[in-house]
């Protein structure tokens, strides 16, 4: 049973939950800073993202808080998976393209994938990028073009150009415009996040 909430909450709700892409994930790995963590979950709700998958094997997992988050970890879901190997299986069953964003001679440029399919981004260490397991296990390999002296970005920044690239292709093609969810699903969303 919904808790009572505005006539204008309940639209807004329903609004983000119809434009939720539930075939675009993000699966962070071992990334340090909280902060960076915070910045990456609001970029994910930005661009309708409903959950990402955190694999903590050498760092700790960080504090996420509300306040650095914007509240986006209030409403972006988690799931925490005990290593690279179960996570990438986990998405496999479930049809998921995995494509690891790292430097590597086979990497295919951002822009000429295709993140209109199911896909599963990963992310990783601000320092050390994705391990060499998440490397050799993904789908595909890209990077992010760049022409300057420094060949890396801060780990948010880079999400965050990588999925306004998924949000581009995936508005053109009119992925926004309606939900993927049947309206028993959609109802119970609706409920799910009127409690929150």
């Amino acid at each position: 049973m919904q808790r009572f909430v505005s006539e204008k909450r309940l639209q807004k709700i329903k609004s983000v939950i119809s434009a939720r892409q539930f075939d675009l994930t993000l699966v962070i790995e071992n990334i340090h800073d909280p902060h960076n963590v915070s910045a990456i979950l609001r970029t994910c709700d930005a661009v309708g993202i409903n959950k990402v998958h955190l694999v903590y094997t050498i760092e700790k997992f960080p504090k996420l808080g509300r306040k650095t988050s914007g509240s986006a970890v209030k409403w972006v879901e988690r799931e925490k998976h005990s290593d690279i190997s179960s996570c990438f299986s986990f998405l496999r069953k479930q049809n998921f393209q995995i494509l690891a964003s790292t430097l590597s001679p086979d990497s295919l440029n951002l822009y000429e994938i295709d993140f209109t399919q199911k896909t599963a981004i990963v992310i990783g260490n601000e320092h050390r990028g994705i391990s060499k397991e998440a490397a050799e296990l993904a789908s595909n390999r890209f990077i992010i073009p760049m022409k300057g002296m420094v060949q890396s970005l801060n780990v948010s920044v880079a999400a965050a150009i990588i999925l306004y690239e998924a949000f581009r292709q995936r508005m053109q093609k009119g992925f926004y415009n309606k939900t993927t969810l049947n309206d028993s699903e959609f109802n119970a969303l609706v409920d799910k996040w009127c409690k929150r």
